[in-house]
């Protein structure tokens, strides 16, 4: 059954509070277990191991599950959370775990051990389980080769569809999904695809070639891996079959993969949109220095960077002083100029990240925003020209609906472009950030609003 938050810290009080005993009940321990989903009791061992006397407790949950099960809550825990049960862990245990993870599971969790205790686990594996785990691990992160599993069910072609059937039964215990089949030629070549629904209301002596899609949409195995997120959400896939240069079947990417795969790209776009480096873990687990370093870099750089703001301002000193009024409504229109040209960044990048917005696309973009950026900046001028009135007469209105109009626009297209220029030099669009955008902004604005003031006030 499914846990919320109280019965989650029942749980772990029960588990503390059977540990502090010299004899604990694990019966009684074991019969809990056995009522809460693998994803729930992950979620209690993960804080349970933040301390080193609840990591004991944590592998006596573990200890506690059989081989299977705790196979599947390890791989529920995080990165760091799992490199600690397996640092307490003998070889031999951690073989055993491996062998019943799935094999992306596995090939992850092996990658993030030291060398010396992979070169032990490789030694005590049998060859074919040794040679898929090697391949596996190989692949570079962020490509499809890395989120894949090679536990699928494969037909080989010419089988008939009692033969294909007897084939599922087979191999099915250890497959990640039977939903889908793929059906290979005597190479090894991905030549079609079929549902188990397919087959199974399929007559038992028909043969599987006859039956099979074979437009089969599939992805190279260096394909990066928010391309093949992407590509399950547009054709609504459970898997999306591997394959190598060759065209030979290497694993599949499942449904589940791929969201995951999806929220770690919005997790890091957002990240980045707000000048954050990358995390290596949630922001609750991660060490003080680690987001310290990831956020200062940014913060630093845009502190020298508002001096230009400062330094717009020492020049139109003569200016504000022959109309302080002027002062009143400088943080009104940067902040609207950064506003603006945030959202404008945020939708461009967020367009980029889903296909919905390419490079060629700039200058059907640029068009839309000019009338957009335009139509805003004058509604938010209209709105602010009263006060402008009210706080220092016709001249100052004047001044402060031409700078809203600008900012507001001049900001806007500064947002829309700058993650079309980042991607034409092959960086992240995400790089476009809030900060980043508001930034540039604040300087130009205050040019902007300040050289239009001078103009007017020195015709008047």
């Amino acid at each position: 059954m499914a846990l919320n938050e109280e019965a989650l810290q029942e749980l772990k009080t029960e588990l503390l509070e059977e540990l502090v005993k010299e004899e604990p009940n694990k019966a009684q321990l074991a019969e809990r277990l056995a009522e809460i989903r693998s994803a729930d009791i992950g979620e209690v061992l993960e804080e349970l191991i933040e301390k080193d006397e609840e990591l004991r407790a944590a592998l006596t949950v573990l200890d506690i599950l059989s081989t299977e099960r705790a196979a599947n809550v390890l791989g529920y825990l995080p990165k760091e959370s799992q490199l600690e049960v397996v640092g307490e862990l003998s070889d031999s245990q951690v073989l055993k775990l491996l062998e019943e993870m799935g094999s992306d599971e596995r090939a992850d969790l092996f990658n993030r051990l030291g060398e010396d205790r992979r070169e032990a686990l490789l030694r005590r594996m049998a060859h074919q389980e040794r040679e898929d785990l090697k391949r596996l691990a190989s692949y570079e992160e962020g490509t499809a080769g890395a989120i894949m599993t090679s536990d699928y069910v494969a037909i080989a072609s010419g089988m008939t569809v009692s033969q294909a059937m007897m084939r599922v039964r087979q191999t099915a215990p250890d497959a990640e999904t039977v939903y889908q089949l793929y059906v290979l030629d005597n190479d090894g070549h991905l030549i079609g695809t079929m549902s188990l629904r397919q087959l199974m209301v399929a007559r038992p002596g028909a043969l599987v070639d006859d039956i099979m899609i074979k437009d089969v949409i599939k992805i190279p195995v260096d394909k990066a891996q928010e391309e093949v997120a992407r590509i399950v959400a547009r054709y609504d896939l459970l898997a999306l079959p591997v394959v190598d240069a060759d065209g030979r079947m290497v694993g599949i990417v499942t449904h589940d993969d791929a969201m995951d795969v999806a929220e770690s790209e919005a997790t890091e776009d957002i990240h980045k949109g707000m000048s954050i480096g990358q995390l290596e873990d949630g922001v609750s687990r991660v060490p003080l220095w680690s987001l310290y370093r990831k956020r200062v870099f940014w913060l630093v750089l845009l502190v020298f960077a508002n001096l230009f703001s400062g330094a717009g301002i020492a020049y139109f000193e003569e200016t504000i002083a022959a109309q302080v009024a002027l002062v009143f409504f400088l943080p009104l229109l940067i902040g609207s100029g950064g506003n603006a040209g945030a959202q404008a960044a945020t939708l461009m990048v967020r367009g980029m990240a889903t296909g919905d917005v390419g490079v060629k696309d700039w200058s059907k973009m640029l068009g839309r925003e000019l009338l957009v950026a335009g139509s805003l900046g004058l509604t938010m001028a209209i709105a602010v020209a009263p006060i402008g009135i009210f706080r220092g007469g016709e001249a100052v209105a004047i001044i402060v609906v031409l700078s809203m109009v600008t900012i507001v626009l001049f900001g806007s297209l500064i947002g829309m472009c700058l993650p079309f220029v980042l991607e034409r030099f092959k960086v992240d669009p995400a790089t476009a950030s809030a900060p980043l955008v508001t930034t540039l902004i604040d300087a130009t604005g205050v040019l902007i609003y300040f050289s239009i003031a001078t103009a007017i006030l020195a015709g008047v």
